[in-house]
């Protein structure tokens, strides 16, 4: 088994040596590529990864920044693995908690695997920012009749040709939704293993904002009233037991 992980990243120049450093330091148990696009930085962004010379490290350039699912999206049509998932360059996520998500996996237990945060006093942006997730979160759940317990997670870890087969369009946050929204009206129901959270401020670069959380809502409406499951998913869904 092959891990490609995917590292959309705009202006991170603050952490991204750090989060480069630690992705590549983990031992995962498999093989893994990390797949790195730059988002139209403006910033010390392309200089960081200029000194790069893993050979497990992919590298692409968008010339403007086109927003988090673009860059989602052009890291996933470079990847070379069997399995994906997304690790932000900010480091509020562990990349060193990645291969708890891959033990369901690797046990044959599940296809897809989402780390749930636990949100506490030390690790939320804010009262609305955790409202607001728990709110997108709950409109899932009622749009799909499942139960998840944290939709807009950014370590979501899932077979490559599922991703693909998804035909995630939304170029910014709304991604998540998208994603979410697709696997749970495709009857997907994923294994949820729990992580840690550091969330930054505002002033630290934190870029997600209200109106990231409106257009969740109204993707996950729109999915739920017109998306039709294409065959060739639900067959690999199928063949994976997922």
């Amino acid at each position: 088994m092959k891990l490609s992980i995917l590292m959309p990243v705009y202006n991170e120049e603050r952490t991204l040596q750090r989060a480069l450093d630690r992705v590549l330091a983990v031992d995962y148990g498999c093989d893994v590529e990390l797949v790195v696009v730059n988002d139209g930085s403006v910033d010390g962004t392309a200089k960081i990864l200029d000194a790069v010379t893993d050979p497990r490290v992919r590298r692409e350039d968008h010339p403007a920044n086109a927003g988090k699912g673009a860059a989602i999206r052009t890291a996933a049509r470079l990847a070379t693995g069997d399995y994906v998932i997304m690790c932000d360059a900010d480091l509020e996520y562990s990349p060193e908690e990645i291969p708890a998500l891959l033990a369901p996996v690797l046990a044959g237990e599940s296809a897809v695997v989402y780390g749930t945060r636990s949100f506490g006093s030390h690790t939320a942006f804010s009262f609305w920012y955790v409202m607001g997730n728990k709110a997108v979160t709950m409109a899932a759940n009622v749009l799909f009749d499942a139960w998840i317990s944290d939709l807009e997670t950014c370590f979501k870890l899932l077979p490559l040709d599922v991703y693909r087969l998804l035909d995630v369009r939304s170029v910014g946050f709304g991604m998540e939704a998208e994603l979410t929204g697709k696997l749970l009206k495709a009857g997907v129901r994923p294994y949820e293993v729990p992580i840690s959270y550091k969330a930054r401020r505002r002033e630290e670069g934190k870029k997600l904002t209200w109106r990231d959380g409106v257009e969740a809502l109204w993707i996950l409406a729109r999915l739920r009233a017109g998306y039709r499951v294409p065959r060739a998913l639900s067959e690999v869904l199928a063949a994976r037991g997922a």
